[in-house]
């Protein structure tokens, strides 16, 4: 069915998806709900290490991440924000779940970097905006943690400048740091905000205070209680005045310029400017690359792109439910699309879309959104396409070679097919990769996974989702080698010649 002239434009005009992106522990969860939190979708913020008292976060639903204060999983958030609707995707930051964050990457059309104002720039950051990098993100910096002691922020601008090859921008700047600091001045609305302590443990905004500028003797009466802070304000904005770069749009979206916004996420400070700075500057959904050419989102068909799978986040249902990214056209509930993969038609009766675990169904979709469809013959793989044009293809979604191999033995082994079933369930998802050792056909199955913890977390879901305890040995190269699986490629390895790369490609 076709939409009324310019509504679709209109629509992915309206539409903003992006990843968060940072090293673990450098707050990106709690960002993530202060954004959920200042777009009017939660009214009261969760802790990631929730106390007895505290509300766990909306983003870290699944019970071992609440245990462990981390996400394991990707997240889809979806709300809206004044007049833009917004696809935020939390992704795990723990370098054991990179699998997961370099694939949902694929379905984001921006991204937010989050950087620790006493840690800098570290090793996981470096290496998600690598992949940054390489899709062509537009990324956005917000520098955390400022109400804490930190380092120089013209240091930190200076790290992620030479350390990341990117410029900055700087949008807001912190007036002081750790005890000494008083908020941020604005330097694009020529604005200052007031850090408060006592009104942001209380959850409660101080409105901006408009000023003419550096010289305006508004701005040194409001830091009058510290003149070398004022003094100190003055020397770094004049300094950034001169050798500072400028915003500049073009840059921002070709992901050479990165704007840069300043505050602390866990009182929420700073936050909601910097989502209305990223609304404004980040992109609408983008054409894509595929096999027949570049497809713009405008196009009048469908098209969409399986990028995740996760299966039983209904406990109630042991539902497998497909992520789909939106990429053109017009989606409505209950058409009948092409499964490229397979060249089968599928009906699509009960898409869905998501807040954390929460669902809802939907009537209708549009590029840019993040569409959740409950896979019920376990048709649907990652990097599939839909389509209800002609058959096209969109670029691979990465996958990567194991570097950590072991040994599941069951404990009960009158839960073999229970756990066959949740091996399987779990290695589409991507959770682990499931191989056969030759010598034992369908008993004791090899897995693979990037980082150890995915062990932990296949432990824990095949015993809370499939109600199967299984212990897991760790495997020697020697004991490895000789692994096979119908989802194994040999030529994946042909380039790897490392020595974490655990299976030997000549003994396949």
């Amino acid at each position: 069915m076709s939409v009324p002239e310019g509504v679709l434009a209109r629509e992915t005009a309206s539409r903003r998806t992006f990843a968060i992106i940072s090293h673990p522990d450098a707050g990106k969860t709690t960002l993530t709900e202060r954004l959920l939190l200042y777009g009017g979708a939660i009214h009261l913020a969760g802790a990631v290490r929730a106390k007895r008292n505290q509300r766990h976060t909306t983003s870290d639903w699944m019970e071992l991440e609440r245990q462990r204060g981390i996400s394991i999983n990707t997240t889809v958030l979806q709300f809206n924000y004044d007049s833009t609707r917004i696809n935020l995707l939390d992704t795990p930051g723990h370098e054991d779940f990179s699998e997961d964050t370099y694939r949902t990457l694929t379905a984001a059309d921006a991204a937010v970097m989050l950087i620790d104002a006493a840690k800098g720039v570290e090793a996981r950051t470096r290496k998600l905006f690598e992949v940054t990098r390489l899709r062509g993100l537009p990324t956005f910096t917000f520098i955390n943690k400022l109400d804490r002691p930190g380092r120089d922020p013209l240091e930190l601008i200076d790290e992620v400048e030479q350390v990341l090859g990117i410029r900055c921008s700087p949008m807001t700047w912190p007036i002081g740091m750790g005890d000494e600091f008083r908020g941020v001045y604005d330097r694009m609305a020529n604005e200052v905000l007031l850090y408060d302590k006592s009104s942001a443990a209380a959850g409660r905004r101080l409105a901006p205070v408009a000023v003419g500028g550096l010289d305006d003797p508004r701005l040194h009466t409001l830091l009058s209680c510290d003149e070398r802070v004022y003094q100190r304000l003055r020397s770094e904005l004049e300094l950034l005045t001169i050798a500072g770069e400028p915003l500049d749009l073009k840059r921002v979206l070709a992901g050479q310029l990165t704007p840069v916004h300043c505050g602390s996420a866990l009182s929420g400070f700073g936050v909601e400017p910097f989502l209305k700075d990223l609304l404004r500057l980040a992109p609408a959904p983008p054409p894509r690359p595929s096999s027949s050419g570049t497809i713009a989102p405008t196009a009048d068909f469908f098209s969409a792109f399986v990028f995740k799978l996760q299966a039983n986040m209904d406990p109630q249902h042991r539902d497998r439910v497909a992520f789909l990214r939106v990429c053109s056209g017009h989606f409505e509930r209950n058409m009948r699309v092409l499964h490229v993969r397979s060249g089968r038609d599928l009906r699509l009766a009960r898409p869905l879309q998501f807040f954390g675990q929460d669902r809802v169904v939907v009537d209708e979709a549009w590029p840019g959104d993040i569409l959740g469809v409950v896979d019920t013959s376990d048709t649907l793989r990652i990097g599939d396409t839909l389509t209800d044009g002609a058959a096209l293809e969109f670029e691979a979604v990465p996958a990567f070679a194991p570097e950590y191999f072991g040994r599941t033995r069951i404990v009960d082994p009158l839960r073999r097919k229970a756990l066959r079933k949740g091996l399987e369930h779990l290695a589409e998802e991507g959770v682990v990769q499931l191989y056969r050792p030759r010598e034992r056909g369908e008993f004791d199955p090899i897995i693979g996974a990037v980082g150890a913890l995915q062990f932990d977390v296949l432990q824990s879901r095949l015993k809370n989702e499939y109600g199967v305890d299984v212990q897991i040995d760790r495997l020697a190269y020697q004991q490895a080698r000789w692994a096979v699986g119908p989802a194994f490629d040999p030529s994946f390895f042909a380039a790897r010649e490392d020595s974490q790369c655990l299976i030997d490609r000549d003994g396949l």
